[in-house]
């Protein structure tokens, strides 16, 4: 059963493998399933690339196709794909941060953004997100822990379709998102600070649909290499990130 949990379904892999770049250029490639599997399985496990168990080939293949893929963008477009047809009336924004382990933070470093930070309670990174009626992924944005939540917002409010409702807690409460809504024409069901002078109208049964965003957060850090930060590379953390976040659309 633990082998399973790691594995792709029959089901995922038909959504999936039409999705797969299918023109192999020389020496055809390893199989696809068996490589993706191994790929999960570090994931799920949060074991290092090198403890990939033999079966699903060498821990190279399994390493270097993700990276090559990413580079090329495959996953954003699988993502893309699979996404397309979200649910986009009630949408919910919020953020979560996943401590960097320290093997993670030992790359080095230069001007280029790690999407790592020193908030209180030590290095983290934050999983900035958007997530559909359904609590399934819409958008994605990566940066360190010490970053506000309302500094991605307008970059994430950019994927809510016009006339949508969107959710997200005091944290977003600022007249900038507002506004950046409006200009969407998204109403923003967002609770008002206590200190805010000019009052929104907001509605407290329609927040209560907000934990559907909490629920993605827990969905995905089930998975131990997502739970916490063990990849230097911010872009290939946040592939990480995409790919899992394939599974659960395939499941939705």
């Amino acid at each position: 059963m633990a082998r399973r949990r790691y594995e792709l379904t029959d089901w995922e892999w038909a959504i999936i493998e039409p999705l797969l770049p299918n023109k192999p250029r020389g020496v055809a490639r390893v199989d696809d399933r068996r490589v993706l599997n191994g790929i999960m399985w570090r994931f799920r496990s949060g074991a290092t690339w090198a403890e990939i168990p033999e079966r699903y080939g060498p821990s190279t293949t399994c390493y270097n196709r993700f990276v090559r893929w990413r580079k090329a963008g495959v996953w954003d477009r699988i993502l893309a794909e699979v996404s397309a047809g979200y649910n986009g009336e009630l949408v919910m924004i919020d953020s979560t941060c996943m401590r960097v382990h320290q093997n993670g933070a030992t790359g080095k470093r230069g001007s280029y953004d790690r999407g790592m930070g020193r908030p209180r309670g030590g290095l983290t990174s934050k999983l900035h997100a958007l997530v559909d009626a359904d609590g399934r992924p819409v958008s994605l944005r990566l940066t360190g822990g010490q970053i506000h939540d309302a500094c991605e917002a307008e970059a994430l409010i950019e994927a809510i379709p016009e006339g949508a409702t969107l959710l997200g807690d005091k944290g977003y409460d600022s007249n900038a998102i507002r506004e950046a809504a409006a200009a969407r024409n998204v109403w923003a069901n967002i609770p008002n600070r206590s200190n805010r002078k000019q009052r929104f109208a907001f509605s407290p049964w329609l927040y209560k649909q907000r934990n559907l965003v909490e629920r993605f957060f827990n969905r995905i850090k089930q998975f131990r290499s997502i739970a916490t930060r063990y990849d230097k590379d911010p872009a290939n953390f946040l592939a990480a990130i995409k790919l899992i976040c394939v599974r659960l659309w395939c499941n939705a």
